[in-house]
């Protein structure tokens, strides 16, 4: 979901969805409440933590889409890392279904209490004290740059957060992806703004 979209746009249909998959994954958590989560997965861990550091302020600012967005971020790679070789019993996942819980309550507070009794608490989660990030969650090791060709997307690459210029162009013309859409085309202008950004002109 891109930030500019409301959680007021999302169809009732679609709404319904995501709130299945929230509360799917509540279901699915297989660990125990006194998990140290510290010990989980580190990549869902940041993912989890940066909604944790970037939500209050965007309430604040009443940005609620951009809360949104990074919700249904945290929501998606929840479920990747369920599914995933992290799998349902990794610390890191209950840690994010319970800050899935947390954040729902701000826009759909019903599921979000059966999230919060489904993950084994009593009480309600609208009272839970907002959690505190971990800053050392908040350092990106890696990024995805993208990659364009003549002004449309053509790929994406992880990178080192700190990669220079000269080894993201090279990492870029040397993408799979990148090579096929580029075919017999000569690269005339290479803009590159690292870490995020690759931008070929061909003719």
């Amino acid at each position: 979901m891109e930030d500019d979209k409301d959680w007021n746009d999302l169809s009732t249909t679609g709404a319904a969805k995501f709130l299945a998959r929230a509360l799917r994954i509540a279901h699915d958590v297989d660990s125990a409440t006194d998990v140290v989560w510290a010990e989980g997965d580190a990549s869902l861990r940041r993912v989890t933590h940066r909604l944790l550091a970037e939500a209050p302020g965007l309430v604040e600012q009443t940005k609620f889409n951009v809360v949104v967005a990074r919700l249904m971020e945290l929501v998606n790679a929840t479920r990747k890392a369920i599914d995933g070789s992290a799998g349902a019993s990794d610390p890191a996942v209950r840690e994010a279904a319970e800050v899935i819980a947390m954040t729902l309550d701000l826009f759909a507070p019903h599921t979000a209490e059966e999230m919060w009794q489904t993950l084994g608490y009593d009480g309600f989660v609208g009272l839970v004290t907002w959690r505190q990030a971990d800053p050392t969650l908040l350092v990106e090791d890696t990024v995805t740059a993208v990659v364009q060709i003549d002004g449309k997307v053509r790929g994406t690459i992880e990178v080192s957060a700190k990669i220079g210029a000269d080894a993201l162009e090279a990492a870029a013309r040397a993408d799979e992806k990148v090579r096929r859409a580029l075919g017999d085309r000569e690269i005339v202008r290479a803009v590159v703004r690292p870490p995020k950004v690759v931008s070929f002109s061909t003719k």
